[in-house]
């Protein structure tokens, strides 16, 4: 959880189209983000493979009015409504993009440039059929939020004691890196959003920040097997509560907007 899932860019920016406060362009320019390119494939009525400029003003037209994000995880569909070809499509790209209203869904397929594959992305969101019902598991804001404290409040103290906050030089070097970006003011969300999907989204980014680096390849002490099992035991809630944390900030846009459909 390091980067910003590239479902919760293009659902943020394009909410801010959806909602007047930027211009198409901007909300293109910003979703693609460090990304070479982004097209959409398979919207209905356009054979041809589309920008995203054209392709979000294609959704609106279609009767978009929000867009929702999923993060979906093995034995955790979260963020999906169906049917059954959309949630494996995005479960296996990890993130899918959901407009309410228009029953379409986009999941990314990424590829890279260059002869090692280590350029800048690609990436082909693939339009597929979804069924306008409640999303899997997605929190209220205040949920969310509710629910970080309390399993980082729980497992806090256990993770001291095994050691595996990240005590080697490289995850030091990682958690550096993550608050430098942080402090150089990058934008959370985008225009539009309540404040306290900021806020929520800021705290879910550094938990599962902190769940990256405790679950990479330096773990401290915890090198016995039993060690790691228990390491792993107790970040597993940790990163989930993370997860849905975030999908509930970026789909607070959705939140808010789902009275004024009806």
């Amino acid at each position: 959880m390091l980067d910003e899932p590239r479902a919760g860019r293009l659902a943020a920016w394009g909410n801010a189209l959806l909602a007047g406060k930027v211009s198409p362009d901007d909300a293109a320019a910003r979703a693609v983000g460090p990304d070479a390119a982004h097209r959409v494939v398979g919207l209905p009525g356009d054979p041809e493979p589309t920008g995203l400029t054209l392709a979000l003003g294609r959704l609106r037209r279609l009767g978009a009015v929000a867009l929702r994000v999923a993060l979906p995880a093995p034995g955790h569909p979260l963020g999906l409504s169906g049917p059954a070809g959309f949630n494996a499509a995005a479960l296996a790209a990890g993130e899918a993009v959901l407009a309410d209203g228009a029953s379409l869904g986009l999941v990314p397929e990424v590829s890279r440039e260059g002869p090692s594959g280590d350029g800048p992305a690609e990436v082909v969101w693939r339009c597929l059929p979804v069924r306008e019902a409640p999303p899997a598991d997605v929190p209220s804001l205040g949920e969310a939020e509710r629910e970080l404290a309390q399993v980082l409040r729980e497992t806090t103290e256990a993770l001291v004691e095994l050691d595996v906050a990240g005590a080697g030089p490289a995850a030091r070097a990682q958690l550096e890196a993550y608050r430098a970006r942080m402090e150089r003011g990058r934008q959370l969300l985008a225009p539009g959003y309540p404040p306290r999907a900021v806020r929520v989204l800021e705290l879910a980014q550094r938990v599962g920040a902190l769940v990256d680096i405790a679950d990479g390849g330096e773990h401290g002490s915890a090198v016995s097997a039993g060690e790691m099992a228990a390491r792993d035991r107790l970040l597993r809630p940790v990163e989930r509560a993370a997860r849905r944390a975030r999908v509930a900030a970026y789909n607070a846009y959705a939140e808010e907007a789902g009275p004024r459909r009806g």
